[in-house]
C-alpha cells in the first residue's frame, strides 16, 4: 500500500483499535507525535516499531523537537537549546556558532532516530523580528544570512545522523505578531521586499539541497488572497516553479484557527493539497480525522508519493541508551550543555 497524503496525531502513548484503524486507511502516510504520546524511550521506541510495522512501505513518524520550548520529549533526552542561543553566540564567534548548529542538528536528530522517529520539523527558517510571540526565540537571527549559515549547519549535523531537514514556515513568519494557531496573521509587505529579506534563508536551503518544506498559515494580500499553505501561487508558481524546489511540501497543521479560510476539515484538506502539499497535517482534532478518512479520498499522485518515501530516516542506533554510551554522543552532549551555559541569553 502506497503512503497516503494525510499525517494524522494519536491520542494517547499506546494504539488504540482506532488508531490501528485510522493508519491503515490508504489516505494515511504518516503520523505526528506529541508529549502526550510519550512516557518513557523505551515506550516510545516500541510505540514507533508498532506503528512501523503496520504497513510497508512504514508509515512517516514526525514530531515537532526543535529544542528550548518546542521538545516534545524531554525526560530520557537531551535538553536541546532554542534557536535564539545559538544565534546570540554568533556575535561572539561564528565559527563556534556554526558548529553548535551543526552539534544541535545531529543531536537532535541522533536521538530521534535511536527511538524510530523518522524526522522533524526543523529547523525554524523564520526571523527574528522579536514580533512573533509564536517564533520568538525559535529563530536563529534577524539577519537572513546568519539564519542560512546555521540552519544550514544544523540540516547537514541532522543529515550525518540520518535524518532530512524540514524548513519552516514559508515564506516567513517572524514579522507577524498574530499566532496563527488563534487566528489568520495577515503580512502586508510586498514580493519583492520578502524575497531580499524573509525568503533568503528559503531559497539558499534549497539550493543547499533541503528535502522538505512547510508553508505559512499567513496571507499575503500582495501576492494571493489565500494563505500560503493553501495557495498554488505560492506553492506552485513561486516555490516549485521559481525557486525550483522539487522537495516534500508539508502543510502547518489544518486544526489551527489560521486554517480555517479554507472552511471545514475536508475543505482544508482538499485546499491544501490542492495547492501541491505532498502531506496535510492534521494534528489534534480527532472528529476531524475521523471527518476526513472517511468522507475524502485524495488523488494518487506518483510524484507526490516519491517526495514522501524519501523522508524516511536511515541508519540509526539499536537504542536511545546505547547511543548515549557512545564517544560522539558524550562528547557533544558536553560542548552542546558548555556552550549554552556560556552564552549571553540578552536578546
Amino acid at each position: 500500500m502506497p503512503l497516503g497524503s494525510l499525517m494524522i496525531g494519536l491520542s494517547g502513548p499506546e494504539l488504540s483499535a482506532v488508531d490501528r484503524e485510522q493508519l491503515c486507511h490508504p489516505a494515511v502516510g504518516g503520523v505526528i507525535l506529541f508529549t502526550r504520546n510519550y512516557h518513557s524511550p523505551e515506550q516510545l521506541t516500541a510505540l514507533n516499531q508498532t506503528i512501523h510495522g503496520l504497513r510497508e512501505p512504514r508509515l512517516l513518524i514526525a514530531v515537532d523537537h526543535e529544542g528550548g520550548r518546542v521538545q516534545r520529549f524531554r525526560d530520557g533526552f537531551t535538553l536541546l537549546p532554542a534557536a535564539r542561543q545559538i544565534g546570540l553566540a554568533w556575535s561572539q564567534d561564528p565559527s563556534a556558532a556554526r558548529r553548535l548548529a551543526h552539534q544541535l542538528g545531529w543531536m537532535l536528530a541522533a536521538e530521534l532516530r535511536a527511538v524510530g522517529v523518522d524526522f522533524s520539523f526543523a529547523p525554524i527558517l523564520d526571523l527574528d523580528y522579536a514580533q512573533s510571540h509564536v517564533i520568538g526565540d525559535r529563530a536563529f537571527h534577524r539577519n537572513p544570512d546568519v539564519v542560512t549559515e546555521l540552519a544550514a549547519a544544523c540540516m547537514q549535523g541532522m543529515d550525518s545522523a540520518g535524518m532530512i531537514a524540514v524548513g519552516k514556515h514559508f515564506p516567513g513568519h517572524g514579522s507577524v505578531s498574530v499566532d496563527s494557531h488563534l487566528e489568520l496573521p495577515i503580512d502586508r509587505r510586498r514580493y519583492a521586499d520578502l524575497l531580499m529579506d524573509d525568503m533568503r534563508p528559503f531559497e539558499r536551503l534549497i539550493h543547499y539541497g533541503i528535502a522538505a518544506l512547510m508553508p505559512a498559515h499567513i496571507v499575503y494580500p500582495h501576492i494571493d488572497a489565500a494563505p500560503a499553505g493553501f495557495s498554488r501561487r505560492w506553492i506552485h508558481d513561486i516555490l516549485r516553479s521559481e525557486l525550483g524546489f522539487q522537495g516534500a511540501i508539508i502543510s502547518d497543521d489544518l486544526d489551527m484557527a489560521g486554517a480555517a479560510w479554507a472552511g471545514g476539515p475536508i475543505e482544508r484538506a482538499q485546499q491544501a493539497l490542492g495547492a501541491g502539499c505532498d502531506l496535510a497535517l492534521i494534528c489534534n482534532n480527532f472528529a476531524a480525522i475521523d471527518t476526513v478518512l472517511e468522507h475524502f479520498n485524495p488523488p494518487l499522485d506518483p510524484v507526490s508519493q516519491s517526495r514522501r518515501s524519501r523522508l524516511h530516516g536511515r541508519n540509526r542506533h539499536a537504542s536511545l541508551r546505547q547511543l548515549q554510551t557512545t564517544r560522539d554522543w558524550q562528547s557533544i552532549n558536553r560542548k552542546l550543555l558548555k556552550a549554552c551555559e556560556s552564552i549571553d541569553n540578552t536578546p
